[in-house]
């Protein structure tokens, strides 16, 4: 039974490394992702066949070896040939053992490496594909797989079968690895057919998925030898293959799963429960369950709701179910998955496309999300634009080249678009949103190649924006790529980052001038203005003057002619009145002393002292005042 055993593994061995060989010749010939990483879960595999064949043939010479000294040791009796060590005795045992202890975790180490290192290395390289290659002669690499499918499935059946049957713990590896290689080849078998029914992406979806199943299983051999310095030696004891993966044996046999579970129902129960009739019922209804469920699954496909503001294509095959192309929002059926597709876009959503530059992520701190020209606010790309602005005859070129009327800006210009017809969009160009961009960057850079640079940054940006919008909703409807062109902005135009600071120091110059022009012209205003008020004020006081001495003159002359009656008439009364108004008015400063009696003879005293009164330090004051200015 032994050499049996043996022949199995060997057989088994070959069929991994044939199948290896062959799946890897095979996909990749025909450019299938999934079946280069399935091939190398075969290569794998193969490897530990090959251990595993040779452990056990260690394990067989052993066993050979202890029978035959058996029999020598009978027939000869305790003769003195065989009083000597156990390792004298037994070196088919000392190579058994030397191999588990040295050769198997270094192995389990390569294993780990091989695992881990291809799960990366095959997703980097899956990672750098833009697109999925192109498959040639699908249906021979789809028969070619189901033929390796088909052979690794009976062998595997048969070896754990037997493994089983036997209790051989070394050819359970092998057995798992050909159930799961068996289950993998299926896998690719179905990813080729479907990309054959027009699912491109289902290959490189499949051959992703495949990576992250080898790196779990790189983490679970790291786990078992992280687990194998710990574990417990007992002398006798059978330990369970270092390099054999749990995760391959549950996916290679999941109906060990229903084993386990009913050990440990019937260990944390108490009693038999795996032989009651509910679970012996559950057991055998427990594939109808599983269908039922599947079932289930397919016909909650059968219904799509259709959120307000979506609408959905509806493929059937990858292609347009006729009359039902567009679906609208609302509750629609369709056929099971994968039979009908349905991809929802958001029609009355705005989108937004960005030309000339690639938004950077938002910042937190309002600072840094102020955006100025002389710092890069992202990748720009620069634009030619007019220059209508002649250069100087007395500043040539050092190289005396003649300057060209162009000029480089940057734009940051988002385009602002709603999906108008659902089935251009999507049908009628194979990448409409890249279509549209570009379309736009063309209709952008033959705008501003004859647009002048510093209208197009001042004055002109709203009708530029205006225009602009139009050039590119003519030029989609053109190509028919059924959207309605919303916003054009034209707020990101700046020179480029490297010549930001000295346009600033022209713009600056241009300012400082157009100040200067205008505090000339206010200067000359207020200047003209006070001018001709303070002329106006000298005109109408010379004019006041003028009438102030006519009137006095006048009035003069009406009181000589009024005083002449009343001197004729009474020539000293006139006179006697007269001196008393020019005595009254000449000594009206002075200080007067009254005497009121005449018949006595008093010594009068003065006293002639200044008083410091009230009056006389105003009168003081004002005599020290500065004159005002005029």
């Amino acid at each position: 039974m032994d050499r049996n055993i043996q022949r199995t593994g060997l057989l088994n061995l070959l069929a991994l490394l044939a199948v290896a060989a062959a799946g890897f010749a095979v996909a990749r010939h025909d450019g299938s992702l999934a079946g280069q990483v399935t091939a190398l879960f075969l290569g794998v595999g193969t490897l530990v066949a090959l251990v595993s064949w040779f452990q056990m043939r260690l394990e067989t010479n052993e066993r050979l070896e202890r029978i035959e000294l058996e029999e020598m040791a009978r027939a000869k009796g305790s003769a003195a040939l065989f009083e000597t060590t156990e390792v004298e005795l037994f070196p088919a045992a000392r190579a058994r053992q030397q191999f588990e202890k040295w050769f198997v975790p270094i192995f389990s180490i390569l294993l780990l490496v091989l695992q881990g290192g291809g799960a990366v290395l095959a997703w980097r390289e899956l990672a750098g594909l833009p697109a999925p290659p192109p498959m040639r002669q699908e249906l021979l690499a789809l028969s070619l797989f189901g033929l390796f499918a088909l052979v690794l499935f009976l062998l595997g059946r048969f070896s754990a079968t037997l493994a089983r049957l036997e209790d051989h713990r070394l050819l359970r590896p092998g057995a798992n690895w050909l159930l799961l290689g068996a289950y993998l080849c299926l896998l690719t078998a179905l990813g080729i057919a479907a990309v054959r029914t027009e699912f491109p992406r289902a290959d490189l979806y499949l051959a992703r998925g495949l990576c992250v199943l080898l790196g779990l299983l790189a983490l679970e051999t790291l786990l078992n030898l992280v687990l194998e310095i710990y574990r417990p030696r007992v002398k006798g004891q059978v330990a369970r293959p270092l390099y054999e993966n749990r995760v391959v044996g549950v996916l290679a046999q999941p109906e060990t799963l229903v084993t386990t579970a009913a050990q440990a129902l019937d260990y944390q129960f108490g009693f038999k429960v795996s032989e009651t009739w509910f679970y012996r019922f559950f057991e055998r209804a427990l594939g109808w369950l599983l269908l039922l469920q599947l079932g289930v699954l397919l016909l909650a496909t059968c219904f799509v709701v259709i959120e307000p503001g979506e609408q959905a294509l509806l493929e059937r095959f990858g292609r347009p179910v006729p009359g039902r192309e567009v679906l609208e929002p609302g509750l629609h059926l369709k056929w099971p998955w994968p039979l009908d597709r349905v991809h929802r876009v958001r029609t009355a959503e705005i989108h937004t496309l960005h030309i000339g530059f690639e938004p950077e992520e938002h910042k937190e701190h309002a600072e840094e999300r102020t955006v100025v020209w002389t710092i890069p606010h992202g990748k720009e790309d620069n634009f030619i634009v007019a220059n209508r602005e002649t250069p100087r005859a007395e500043t040539p070129e050092p190289t005396g080249r003649k300057v060209p009327p162009v000029s480089l800006v940057t734009v940051n210009i988002p385009v602002q678009y709603r999906i108008r017809s659902l089935r251009d969009w999507a049908y009628r160009h194979e990448d409409a949103n890249a279509l549209l961009q570009q379309v736009a960057t063309r209709e952008i850079v033959r705008y501003l190649v004859s647009a002048d640079l510093n209208e197009i940054m001042s004055r002109a940006r709203l009708e530029a924006a205006r225009a602009l919008r139009q050039r590119i909703q003519r030029a989609a409807d053109q190509f028919q790529l059924g959207v309605e062109i919303l916003f054009v902005g034209l707020q990101g135009i700046h020179p480029p980052v490297k010549v930001a600071p000295e346009y600033e120091k022209v713009v600056g110059a241009r300012h400082k001038k157009e100040a200067k022009i205008l505090e000339a012209r206010a200067h000359e205003i207020r200047t003209n203005t006070l001018a001709a008020a303070q002329s106006f004020a000298l005109t109408n006081r010379a004019e006041a003057d003028r009438l102030q001495l006519e009137q006095t003159a006048l009035a003069r002359a009406a009181a000589f002619t009024n005083q002449l009656p009343a001197f004729r008439a009474a020539p000293s009364v006139y006179q006697q009145r007269a001196y008393a108004q020019m005595f009254a008015a000449a000594t009206a400063p002075a200080r007067k002393y009254i005497l009121l009696t005449t018949n006595t003879q008093d010594v009068i005293t003065y006293d002639l002292q200044q008083r410091l009164d009230e009056e006389y330090f105003q009168r003081i004051s004002a005599a020290v005042k500065p004159p005002t200015k005029p």
